[in-house]
């Protein structure tokens, strides 16, 4: 399949007029080819129109044809071979192996959603049957399922430039509930966008789906991103990025004269807690594989560890040391694009020269558009008087906060902001310790795990990758796994309507085959 440079919108694939731009190899700088249109307002006009046509007719497709369509997309994608697989590496300076990963993540996302959409269990089917004989009053006849919002937005992600972006978890999580996706490419990597959204409208037409379940737009500003999100017809908003980015389109979100939930995965550092006996035991180790974490894809995942606390003490000095052995070793990489370069190298000077910090270790040092990993040290007072220690700096570097006893380990937890994910390293005789703190972590994090670290990211019914402000715009929702499929949808209440009247998921005869609640207990199909 050749790259164009072309966006779609609903069957049609066009240059866009509104300027132009191009990918860059990510380890040179230089630009590739060929330049992409950025897309007009008329074209966004367009696309919005699309969607919210095909919303009704798209919505009410069968659970199994909409389940065909995404088990399509993720053949479809396969079936791009090396050329996708070369692109997205050009593009992001990821190695294959990554990339080829993450293509089995993409595709492994839309056929689990397939399975979801086959249960059925996402749809809540409820039914409260009449009881006209209930005294004092008669009760009526309630039934309820899960509806689509309506067409959702979104926007692809630089760092994970195929299982975050266009047929990525937002999408095919959509797709799924029933709502059309006008998808806006990321700059990083467009040619990427444009082989994968080939894809999705090549399954689309093949599926029967009707015109406008999909789209791809282009930008060149911030116009199509921020009228994306401003337009009446977008119902719902998929984001993974900035904090800065993600509150810029909240508030586009929050100004309409009907809000809508934007859906913003942002910033997060990740905390990682070491306890005594587990960093007696093995705290050189600990740091070893600590560095292995930090610096996996250079750092820019937003699972990335960057804070470490700890009791002061020899298990800290032996961690420190496995680390620093291990990060000065560690050559530096390639990152996703000049910008993201340029703003860890500012993050990494900024701590560097903060007063209160000293450098534990860095790795080899990089040239053009590579980034170098760095550790740093700060006291647990230090940190809590300095909130700006706390911002991001994506890419690997991170910070070990050394406490002087468990209550000031309490206090630094308790002062940080939202996370997607705690991690703590426990022993056997840390489980007293660590069961005091896990309240703090529920509070502050979607993910707590033991003895490990958050990068890696398990696609599963289980799995929340989501976390209170600003790890997410919303710490009620995940934007990875099945649950997912629930930020797109609403629940609708049908009183006393006609059997004839009543979607399949609601008619007496249940003839979807669905587990439902009837007067609140969980029952199963019949036969």
């Amino acid at each position: 399949m050749t790259i164009l440079g072309e966006q779609i919108i609903g069957h049609a694939v066009s240059k866009g007029t509104n300027g132009e731009l191009r990918g860059l190899d990510a380890a040179t700088g230089k630009a590739l080819e060929p330049g992409f249109g950025g897309a007009t307002l008329a074209d966004l006009d367009r696309a919005c129109e699309l969607a919210d046509a095909a919303f009704d007719a798209y919505r009410e497709t069968s659970l199994e044809d909409r389940a065909k369509f995404l088990e399509t997309i993720a053949d479809e994608i396969l079936a791009l071979g090396d050329e996708l697989i070369e692109r997205c590496c050009q593009e992001s300076g990821l190695p294959r192996g990554r990339i080829e990963g993450e293509r089995g993540r993409t595709m492994g996302q839309l056929r689990m959603f397939a399975g979801v959409l086959r249960d059925g269990g996402f749809l809540d089917a409820r039914v409260d049957p009449a009881q006209p004989e209930r005294k004092p009053l008669p009760r009526v006849d309630l039934r309820l399922r899960n509806i689509p919002v309506g067409p959702v937005a979104v926007f692809g992600a630089s760092n994970f430039p195929l299982a975050f972006s266009v047929a990525g978890g937002d999408t095919a999580s959509a797709l799924a509930a029933g709502a059309p996706v006008v998808a806006k490419a990321h700059s990083a990597h467009p040619g990427t966008s444009e082989l994968v959204g080939r894809a999705i409208l090549k399954a689309a037409q093949t599926c029967g789906m009707p015109e406008g379940v999909f789209s791809l737009l282009y930008g060149t500003g911030r116009e199509i991103g921020q009228g994306l999100v401003a337009d009446r017809r977008i119902k719902a908003v998929g984001f993974t990025g900035s904090r800065a980015g993600g509150t810029a389109l909240m508030k586009v979100a929050a100004a309409r004269p009907e809000p809508i939930p934007v859906y913003a995965e942002m910033s997060s550092i990740n905390p990682v807690i070491l306890f005594p006996a587990a960093l007696a035991a093995r705290g050189e180790a600990i740091g070893k594989a600590f560095a292995g974490s930090l610096t996996l894809g250079a750092g820019q995942f937003c699972t990335n560890p960057g804070l470490v606390l700890a009791v002061d003490g020899p298990g800290i000095e032996a961690f420190e040391k496995g680390a620093a052995e291990a990060l000065s070793a560690m050559p530096a990489a390639v990152m996703l694009t000049p910008g993201i370069h340029k703003a860890y190298v500012d993050g990494v000077s900024a701590v560097e020269g903060h007063a209160a910090v000293k450098t534990v270790a860095k790795g080899e040092a990089g040239g053009e558009l590579r980034g170098q990993a760095a550790l740093f040290q700060v006291a647990a007072p230090d940190f809590v008087a300095h909130p700006e220690l706390q911002d991001e700096v994506f890419g690997a570097a991170s910070i070990v906060i050394r406490c002087r006893d468990e209550a000031e380990l309490h206090s630094v937890l308790a002062s940080l902001e939202g996370q997607l994910t705690a991690a703590i390293h426990i022993d056997e005789a840390d489980h007293a310790a660590a069961k005091a703190i896990l309240p703090i972590l529920e509070r502050k994090a979607g993910r707590i795990l033991v003895n490990g670290f958050g990068t890696g990211v398990e696609v599963g019914h289980a799995m929340v990758h989501g976390g209170p402000f600003p790890s997410t715009a919303d710490g009620r929702s995940t934007s990875v796994g099945s649950k997912a499929i629930e930020r797109f949808l609403r629940p609708v209440s049908y009183q006393d309507m006609p059997e004839a009247l009543l979607p399949d998921a609601l008619k007496d005869a249940n003839p979807l085959g669905l587990w439902r609640r009837n007067d609140g207990k969980l029952v199963a199909p019949k036969g």
